[in-house]
């Protein structure tokens, strides 16, 4: 087993609630937002279901410019959402599983300009940005459905609309 098997074996265990906070985002609320600032619930759902896949596409480089903040696609449809969500988990699963102990030692560099912005190992890219990234922003689509009314599935054990653990 290699280091990234237990990435892969994390994003399968965390696919299902991922999963099931998507299925709850309703298309017509899409463009609600809890403040000015804030993304809007479609682009907040999209932004999740595409965090894997996209992350494990800059796994691929070992130098990438400072990425652009603030142009965050909205999607068209529910089914966009859970479409991008299942290509997305594929292409991280893919990618990780494809990586070796050797390559996920590498270090991954943001440069603008010549100057390094952020250098980490790309085994903390994975941890930092592919997961725990992740897990915020489906924290954050969890306080987004609360705010609309709109039940919340159990993740970590029971939310206060279910209890997987109740008989």
């Amino acid at each position: 087993m290699n280091i990234m098997d237990s990435f892969v074996m994390e994003i399968d265990q965390e696919a299902p609630a991922t999963r099931a906070m998507l299925e709850r985002v309703p298309e017509e609320k899409f463009g609600w937002r809890p403040h000015a600032k804030s993304m809007s619930l479609g682009e907040l759902a999209l932004h999740v279901a595409g965090t894997p896949g996209m992350v494990a596409g800059l796994l691929m480089m070992d130098e990438i410019p400072p990425p652009e903040f603030g142009n965050v696609p909205s999607p068209a449809s529910s089914a966009e959402v859970m479409s991008t969500l299942e290509e997305s988990l594929a292409t991280a699963k893919q990618v990780l599983s494809g990586m070796s102990d050797e390559e996920a030692m590498k270090t991954f560099r943001v440069v603008a300009d010549g100057q390094e912005m952020m250098s980490l190992p790309k085994i903390g890219l994975v941890r930092a940005v592919l997961l725990n990234h992740w897990y915020h922003h489906r924290g954050q689509l969890s306080v987004y459905l609360r705010l609309l009314d709109i039940p919340v599935p159990a993740t970590y054990g029971a939310s206060a609309d279910e209890n997987p653990m109740a008989n």
